[in-house]
């Protein structure tokens, strides 16, 4: 692989860069913090070939908002389910905007 084509995967907010502990730390968290995320179905962390759990970027950023709520108080199963809840929410929004715009475009006769 080229050095070009590794900084672009480390570019990619999808590739699992980070090992456990080195997840742990960014966070500022335990590697069990991070499995709990793994056993409430949050995150599922790819493995290596070794068989370590692997994070992305975008893992990490989830793992971020459950710590952030865990540390005001809720519980580890509830901050999934919000952050679950929080997701589905962001995506029905786009989705309605999509729509609203489909419908616009094609009442004003932009999409005919």
């Amino acid at each position: 692989m080229t050095a070009e084509a590794s900084l672009g995967r480390l570019e990619d907010d999808d590739y699992p860069a980070y090992t456990m502990g080195r997840a742990a730390a960014i966070l500022g968290t335990t590697p069990g913090f991070l499995r709990a995320l793994g056993e409430a179905r949050l995150i599922t962390p790819l493995r290596s070939e070794g068989g370590h759990r692997r994070y992305s970027r975008y893992q990490l950023r989830i793992a971020a908002r459950a710590r952030e709520l865990v540390d005001q108080g809720t519980p580890i199963e509830a901050a999934c389910r919000i952050i679950i809840l929080e997701d589905q929410l962001e995506e029905a929004r786009r989705i309605n905007e999509e729509l609203r715009r489909s419908t616009t475009e094609t009442r004003d006769g932009t999409d005919a």
